[in-house]
């Protein structure tokens, strides 16, 4: 039988018990700010990383890389808003990063804006396209919508390559006009402004996505992706709430397409193919789709992966290997493969869920459950 004088004890040891786990600081929670202020101040060091990067942190080469691994980091998690959040599989999602490209360089070349007035036409033309052409295709789901995705991705690539009128510049593309372009963005002396541009894109996208699917629209996409027909019992229409989803990935991607034409000073016809928007797919998939920092994840290593790898290929420890090994390891795209088939068929569910898993590994092996 309980008595008054055990009330106290049980309720002081709720008490003692209860507030602590939420009030205890917890440094872990701040690691992105810690991963943020590294990053920031990357280009004043001078540490040199053997094996990740050719030179120095600080150089020039080093942060030209860095610079697109954060730019494809934050284009993997945009793309994500589709593919991870809403259930939405696009394959047209390169058209918008194109567009951003090079609706810029044109209102730039053709029309000699000043660029900050390019840019904000040029992310203003990709909006505007992707409400256009996201209306059309989301009014059909599933493998249609991927297909229709895909056509307009192929009309775009075809409109590039066959260079009406001389504004494409075809297979070559266009490079950017250094004249019309900021001082302070032009030249390798000022690669370190092009990273924190590419840095605060990142930081960016992040924040915008974070936002959104927080949202009561967040929300919703995610009722989509689980079940779209159990959302329209509920009396919402999805399609408003796809198309948001839709435009809003297609503006962060045309707003990566304005900063890849500052990091490669110019438009390139590749970045309007469908293979380009497949290599986002591995990038996602990779990185763990639906996660917070996955898509992010997955986007730096793949790019990284993708400048390494291709010297790794070219290299003379690769050509003095016997055939049998020489022929499929000089194949970038190859150890592209094998990597993603490996972390696919060993981390279901992308390196995002890495760390959820050894901690359930930890806690069986500390039960004794196998």
């Amino acid at each position: 039988m309980s008595t008054a004088t055990d009330t106290p004890d049980r309720t002081a040891g709720r008490t003692a018990a209860g507030p602590a786990p939420a009030g205890r600081f917890r440094p872990l929670r701040w690691w992105p700010a810690a991963v943020l202020l590294v990053l920031v101040v990357a280009p004043f060091s001078a540490v040199p990383v053997p094996g990740l990067l050719d030179g120095p942190l600080g150089s020039a080469g080093s942060l030209q890389l860095l610079a697109t691994c954060l730019l494809f980091g934050a284009l993997a998690t945009g793309y994500d808003l589709l593919l991870g959040r809403t259930g939405l599989l696009s394959f047209g999602h390169a058209l918008y990063f194109a567009a951003g490209s090079y609706a810029t360089n044109l209102f730039l070349l053709e029309a000699g804006l000043p660029f900050a007035l390019a840019a904000v036409l040029g992310l203003l033309f990709g909006i505007a396209l992707a409400l256009a052409l996201g209306s059309v295709s989301l009014r059909v789901t599933g493998i249609g919508f991927s297909m229709v995705t895909l056509a307009f991705a192929q009309a775009g690539s075809i409109l590039v390559s066959r260079d009406p009128g001389g504004v494409t510049g075809g297979e070559e593309g266009r490079a950017a006009p250094s004249d019309l372009l900021p001082s302070s963005l032009v030249g390798i002396d000022n690669t370190a402004n092009l990273y924190w541009i590419a840095l605060a894109y990142l930081v960016l996208t992040l924040g915008v996505v974070h936002w959104a699917v927080r949202s009561p629209t967040g929300r919703v996409w995610e009722g989509i992706k689980e079940n779209e027909r159990r959302v329209e019992v509920l009396g919402l229409k999805p399609y408003g709430f796809k198309l948001t989803a839709f435009v809003v990935a297609g503006a962060l991607a045309a707003l990566g397409g304005i900063v890849h034409l500052l990091l490669t000073g110019g438009s390139t016809p590749q970045t309007t193919t469908s293979d380009f928007t497949l290599s986002l797919l591995v990038m996602v998939v990779l990185g763990g789709s639906g996660t917070r920092w996955g898509p992010m994840v997955g986007g730096i290593l793949y790019t990284w992966a993708d400048h390494r790898l291709g010297d790794l290929a070219g290299s003379g420890t690769v050509a003095d290997l016997p055939a049998v090994l020489r022929v499929p390891l000089s194949q970038p795209l190859f150890l592209l493969g094998v990597v993603f088939v490996a972390v696919v068929h060993l981390l279901p569910g992308g390196l995002a869920r890495l760390p959820s898993r050894l901690r359930g590994a930890s806690n069986r092996k500390e039960t004794g459950v196998s």
